[in-house]
């Protein structure tokens, strides 16, 4: 069975790098990349060019986006019926207290500070597979 993984992300390198962890790590995930928020919230909701995306499995999310920033991305997830039960990890660079204070009580499920050193940046994503992908049990929703 496929894992299907939203990767909400703007920096090239950051969905180069992730892919290549989850390549190597789990070959059963398929990243689906949106590039800001705004695209985010078309694949979740299936609009659009994105009508037969499939619905995540676990969703990581940057915080600094264009168009519709990580926190609206987060509030719009968790206010939907159909979406808020996807795990969300907000994976971005701020350590900020306000940052990690908004995103949980956005109902984030977990807080990630992205490394700036490429094998700290593997090792979060090797944990994250490792974690939410191997030893959670996520909620598994049929296709409409």
């Amino acid at each position: 069975m496929n894992i299907e993984v939203l990767l909400v992300e703007d920096s090239p390198g950051d969905v180069r790098l992730t892919q290549e962890v989850f390549r190597d790590a789990n070959p059963s995930v398929r990243l689906h990349i949106a590039s800001d928020g705004v695209e985010a919230m078309a694949f979740l909701r299936q609009e659009g060019r994105y009508a037969n995306a499939p619905r995540p499995h676990l969703t990581l999310l940057d915080l600094n986006l264009p168009k519709m920033d990580g926190r609206e991305v987060l509030a719009c997830i968790k206010k939907d019926e159909r979406l808020k039960t996807i795990p969300t990890i907000v994976l971005t660079t701020s350590n900020a207290d306000a940052d990690i204070a908004k995103s949980y009580n956005l109902h984030a499920n977990c807080y990630l500070s992205k490394p700036v050193e490429l094998e700290e940046f593997e090792g979060v994503v090797k944990g994250i597979n490792d974690f939410w992908l191997n030893k959670a049990k996520l909620p598994i929703k049929k296709q409409h």
